[in-house]
């Protein structure tokens, strides 16, 4: 059976919430992000692409090519509150769902033509969102997720597009390289450097030649450019905390010990946030004693996923539950009340230079290892470090209690 993958994005979703709180802004350029010199665009409405402007470049150069941008701080929570609000209405509609970001979903509908046109029942389902939410959304549906994906892309703003089984590499043939799902910045300049324009000539290529130019990516992106695709619909399991807790094997005061623990602690969950694009905004430090008696505290922040902001807070926990007079037996940490958002949503007000260093060092946690890069007063923490997304859909795994 051929299967039948829907794939929903709320356009411009940051600047669309915007404007539901004030609707002056209809039809406005705006920006979203950090307002000073040094932050970075978070979102940016179409009124603004067409000078230039895109996601993730310095606003000071937004600001630049478009000089009347309205400039707007954001507010995450506002813009998960409106996620979680979508996220219902697919919830009772879909059988099955993946929610890949705060602004994306992925149904799989295969079978349902029998009962009802996957089609109507798709658009049914947009005007729905669109009435409830007041949030434009488009959708593309085809027979795999890549494809449904660039179908959406294509549809946009506020539209539908369904690309019927067998016509998938006539659909893709005519597009941009650019186009193509995991095609950054890197590896269109690698291909256009080859001549590559259009996916229609990847198409005509062998897919060793492309394994040559780009390695194992090479025959990932050939496989996306002919329109084949077989990742599923992973189901959608929302998980509400992540925590890590460490018993010693000899109860100790030894204070720097205990702190590099916790740093490593929160570096490494702070890392697990971003990973799965999530924030907390509250924190918590637990002790138990050697005595058994287990005392915990928590404190609110700001939505965030970062580092630099976690572990002075976890710090500031931990100062004030500990006994100097006890041995402790167990420290642990837990992030808590979290929402689906990237880590730029968080750093507004941070530096270019400060999202490009987590970036950087994310991505070589990604494939190297969550412990490949740590802080140095965290180093002696040797048991620190997760091999699996704890927010990858998946009910969390049950793990035996590791010891420091």
């Amino acid at each position: 059976m051929n299967k039948t993958i829907l794939h929903l994005d709320l356009d411009t979703f940051f600047v669309s919430v915007e404007r539901l709180q004030d609707r002056k802004l209809e039809h406005r350029p705006i920006l979203v992000g950090g307002v000073s010199d040094r932050g970075v665009v978070a979102a940016c409405s179409y009124e603004t692409r067409g000078f230039g402007v895109h996601s993730g470049m310095p606003m000071k150069m937004a600001k630049a090519l478009c000089p009347e941008a309205i400039i707007i701080k954001g507010n995450a929570g506002t813009y998960s509150k409106h996620s979680d609000i979508v996220t219902d209405i697919i919830k009772e509609q879909v059988p099955v769902f993946e929610k890949s970001s705060i602004d994306e979903f992925y149904a799989d509908l295969t079978g349902m033509d029998r009962f009802f046109g996957c089609h109507q029942f798709s658009s049914e389902l947009r005007h729905k969102i669109i009435k409830e939410t007041g949030l434009p959304i488009s959708f593309g549906l085809s027979v795999n997720k890549v494809v449904s994906k660039v179908a959406t892309n294509e549809a946009k703003p506020n539209n539908e597009l369904k690309i019927d089984i067998g016509t998938e590499k006539p659909f893709l043939a005519p597009l941009s390289i650019k186009k193509i799902p995991m095609v950054g910045d890197k590896t269109y300049q690698t291909l256009r450097n080859l001549g590559l324009r259009q996916i229609k000539t990847i198409q005509e290529m062998p897919m060793d030649m492309m394994q040559r130019v780009l390695g194992a990516n090479g025959a990932v992106i050939w496989k996306r450019a002919n329109g084949i695709d077989n990742s599923p619909v992973i189901p959608f399991s929302e998980r509400k905390s992540i925590s890590t807790e460490r018993t010693f094997d000899r109860d100790t005061i030894d204070v720097i010990k205990l702190r590099g623990i916790l740093i490593a602690m929160t570096e490494n969950l702070a890392y697990q946030l971003r990973r799965g694009k999530k924030l907390t905004a509250c924190i918590a430090v637990k002790i138990r004693y050697s005595d058994f008696n287990t005392y915990s505290k928590q404190l609110k922040v700001p939505y965030t996923s970062a580092d630099h902001i976690l572990i002075p807070k976890i710090l500031e926990l931990f100062n004030t539950l500990y006994n100097k007079r006890l041995l402790i037996r167990l420290i642990g940490i837990r992030f808590s009340h979290l929402v689906q958002g990237h880590y730029q949503i968080d750093l507004f007000d941070d530096t270019e230079e400060i999202l490009s260093l987590y970036n950087a060092l994310d991505k070589i946690r990604e494939r190297y290892g969550d412990k490949s890069v740590i802080r140095a007063s965290g180093m002696g923490a040797k048991t620190i470090g997760r091999m699996q997304n704890p927010f990858n859909g998946q009910p969390p795994s049950v793990l035996a209690h590791r010891k420091q």
